[in-house]
This record gives structure tokens, sequence and C-alpha cells, in this order.
């Protein structure tokens, strides 16, 4: 044989020995799902920095997620460095709406750490209205709702772990509870308005199967979802194709069909009639129940806090989602122009009960691209007890935003049912990284934390931080919001509720 035949004998073995060891090995979904091929995606991540100097787009400029974001996501989850060298890159003199976090010029010092770097929430779910399962969560950060449907088996599987060894609380999301939510991590049990996992054959809420549920799963909260942030008033939407034996079997509807969730739930229609139900949930299995909600029209809000201020019935816990949120369905309509933003929304809100000395009564909870440490600070000084993030912990295990939710064939293996794709999510390895992500994220708002010469984010406020606008002007975010003084102050005996909290973690 000649030369050149050898050589290309050669490279044939070559790619046969990269093909068997991408497909075999557990790390990198991609390269498991797409042997060969795959490497060029790492290999263009490597040298994008060089590229983007001349060609594409910027480090600042891609949605939902930024590169430097997802840069950051990805190098948390795997402990790799996640600092960035050089300086910053954004415009802070021509950017408008620019968040600035003010330090203290002695900050405090900082406590021996906890591996986990575990902040407990300041606040005691259910505590307020005497639930009988009332409890305080260990992670001030919990995931969001995402259902097992919307993302696969192995995804599911691999978040729920990943809750167990960060100890955060993880949401069902509306598709109820599978074998894969069964893993160790605690669970907040989310009733959309189709009831599933919990409803008659007709679609009609069941109680006796909602607390059959959560007395043979890790279930610490019920929370009632009025609507999402991506697409409210529209209910949830998983394709037909996404609906398989066991989907079918766990939300009892039909197999292949597109399952579309009312846009209203049957078991109230008002606010008084909410209060009702959620008082009745909460007596029949003694959790914490709350609910979860768009900002849209306010008339409901005003209803729901004059009716907790007069009546003895009340939610424990209220969390508000962003018009920015994610979802893996929904008309571009409702995605871009329906319901506002989370700073928009909660700010909209959280003054209602404020005014009438309700908000040390309810935990409030805020969603919507917060799984980053500034804009968790942030919505703790806006209200927050707490944030739930979802497309952040995705990306921890693994998706790489090709926003392809939809169709069923997502590459890494997160949001498809697609066996051969799915296989390339390895459960045990992504839990691991879910929980590097969650620690990270804690460790770093900490760090802000300890920046402002506090000691728990609880006690951020809106003063310790600036909105910054083009030509060289700032605002300051309690006039941006509209909040009046005192607003949003935690008291002092909170305050030395939540440092008890937090001391012996550290």
């Amino acid at each position: 044989m000649s030369a050149g035949t050898w050589v290309l004998i050669a490279i044939a073995v070559f790619l046969i020995a990269v093909a068997v060891y991408d497909v075999l090995q557990t790390k990198k979904a991609v390269l498991r799902n797409f042997p060969i091929i795959g490497h060029f995606r790492y290999l263009f991540e490597a040298v994008g920095p060089e590229l983007r100097q001349y060609i594409v787009t910027s480090n600042d400029e891609e949605r939902p997620f930024s590169r430097d974001q997802r840069r950051w996501v990805y190098a948390s989850a795997k402990q790799q460095n996640n600092y960035f060298g050089f300086g910053t890159d954004n415009e802070l003199e021509a950017t408008s709406n620019y968040l600035l976090i003010k330090h203290a010029t002695f900050p405090g010092p900082e406590p021996s750490s906890d591996p986990l770097h575990l902040i407990p929430c300041a606040k005691v779910w259910g505590a307020a209205r005497g639930r009988k399962k009332a409890f305080r969560p260990d992670s001030i950060v919990g995931i969001s709702a995402m259902s097992f449907g919307s993302l696969s088996s192995n995804a599911i599987e691999a978040l729920n772990r990943g809750a167990k060894l960060s100890r955060v609380l993880h949401n069902t999301g509306e598709g109820g509870i599978s074998p894969f939510h069964d893993k160790g991590g605690d669970l907040v049990y989310q009733l959309g308005t189709g009831y599933f996992g919990a409803r008659t054959p007709e679609g009609r809420f069941d109680l006796a199967m909602l607390v059959d549920k959560v007395s043979r799963f890790h279930v610490r909260a019920i929370e009632i979802k009025l609507s999402q942030g991506a697409k409210p008033g529209r209910g949830g939407v998983l394709p037909g194709k996404k609906v398989t034996p066991l989907i079918a079997e766990i939300r009892g509807v039909p197999l292949g069909h597109d399952v579309i969730s009312p846009s209203h739930h049957t078991a109230f229609s008002d606010a008084d009639a909410l209060l009702d139900f959620v008082e009745s949930i909460a007596d029949a299995t003694g959790l914490p129940v709350g609910i979860k909600s768009a900002v849209g029209e306010i008339a409901f809000w005003q209803d729901l806090a004059r009716l907790m201020d007069t009546t003895e019935r009340g939610v424990d816990f209220i969390q508000i989602d962003g018009g920015e949120g994610g979802t893996g369905a929904a008309p571009l309509v409702f995605s871009d122009h329906v319901a506002l933003p989370f700073k928009l929304g909660f700010s909209r809100v959280f003054p209602l009960f404020a005014e009438r000395g309700l908000d040390d009564r309810v935990v409030f909870i805020g969603s919507g691209r917060l799984g980053f440490p500034e804009q968790t600070a942030f919505a703790m000084a806006l209200g927050c007890d707490m944030v739930m993030v979802g497309r952040e912990p995705m990306m921890a295990i693994g998706c790489i935003q090709a926003q392809r939710c939809h169709t069923g064939h997502c590459p890494t293996g997160v949001a498809t049912h697609n066996r051969w794709l799915m296989r390339g999510l390895d459960p045990t390895d992504k839990a691991a990284r879910l929980a590097n992500y969650m620690v990270t994220l804690r460790k770093e708002l900490m760090w802000l934390v300890h920046a402002t010469g506090k000691a728990h984010p609880c006690e951020l406020v809106l003063e310790d931080f600036e909105i910054l606008q083009a030509g060289f002007r700032s605002d300051p975010p309690r006039k941006v919001f509209g909040y009046a003084d005192g607003w949003a102050v935690p008291s002092a005996a909170r305050v030395a509720e939540a440092r008890a909290a937090i001391a012996p973690r550290h």
C-alpha cells in the first residue's frame, strides 16, 4: 500500500477511536450525542473571545443569557476558574439601567466558610399562619418550576439529586411528581390549572389525591400557579411529541396529544375563593401553601392584600415571576409582550402588602433571570426572602442555549425525550455540577453581602444599590421603584433571627 493509503487508515483509526471515546464518556453531553463533530463546538467556544474581536457579537449581546453569563455558570458548575480578566467590558458610562452595588468602606469580616455556603431563609415558611409543617429552608436560592415532560427524565433526576447535594428546594413544575423527582431532594409541589397528578378524569382538582401524593414524597410546600412569566394567560404547553406513556400516566392525559393547560383555574375564580382553596389544602396537608404569578393588572393583588388584612385567611408565600422568565414553549407575542418584568412586577405587588404591615407575614420569592449574585442581591433588597432559578440550573446541567426546547430535539438531552439525546446527560455527573453552581451562587452572593458590611442577604436594602444611567447620571432605587421609607427594611428582630440561623452554618 502507498504512503497515502496508510495515512488515510491512520486518520480513520484515529477518528474511530475519538468517536468511541466520545460516546462512552459521560462528562460532555454534546460529544456523547454528536461524536467527533461535537468537538467543533468546544473549539469555537475556546477561541470565541479572539474571533469576536473581529466578527459576530460581543460578550454581552446574546439573549436571553449573554456569553459572559453562560461562561460564569458553566465554569462555576465545573469548578473551573470563573474569574474574568482585564476589567469589565461593559460600557458603564453609556449604559442605561445598569445595576451597581455600593460597597462599604470598611466591610465586615467574613466568617469561616461552610463548604456548602448555606444561607438559610430569614423567615420560616408557614410560621406566620401556624402551619403544622412549617419549616425554614436551608437555602435562599432554589430550583424554579420545570416539569417532567418539558424536561427529560435524566434532567429532572439530575436536578433533584443536585438539590439534595446543595440542600435547595426543587419545584416540580405543574406536570406532577415523577419517579425522577424522588431522589432525595426536597420538593415544592406545583398545582397548575390542569391539576396534573391531583386531578379527576374530568380534569377537576382532587384533594384526596394531592394529600396522598404529598404523604409519599419529599414535599415541603405546595405552590398554586396562577400564571407563568413567559406566557401568562395561556397556561402551560407540552407538545404531543413529548407526551410519552409515562408522562401521560403521571399527568392523566391522552398519549401523544398536545397538553395545553387551561388559562384559568376551575377550583376558584377570584381572590376570595383562592384563599378558601389555600386554607383547605393547608388544613388537609399541614404544609405551607403559596401562589406563583406573573404581574399584569393590579386589582387581584389589591383584593388579596385587603382580604389577608381583614380575614383570618392568607397565603404563606408569594412568588412573583417576571415576564423575562423562561419556558419550554410559548407564542412569541406572549414571551415578548405580556407580563411585567420582574423588577417592575415585584415593585408593584410588594408595596400593597408592606403598606398594610403584611410583608413580615408572607415569604416573598422572586424569579425571572435572577440566578446571578448581583440579581439575587437586588431582589433581596426589593423585599424578596428567596429566589427560584430555572434556566441557570439548566445550563449547569448542560444546556447550551440552543433554544430548541419546543421541538423535542434539545442537543444536550435536557429538554427532550429522544432516547439518544437523553443518554448524553448523565444524571450523577450533572447533579454534582448543579450543586457546584448553587454553592458558587451562594458563595458569591455572600461576598456581595459582606462587601456592603452586612451578615445576611435579608439585610440588604435599596440604599446599597445605585442604578446608573447614560450621560453620567444615576438614580436611587427607592425613588425609581416608588418605595416609601421603611419598606423592604428588615426589623431588628428579623435581622437577629437571620443571623442566628446562619451562624451555625459558618
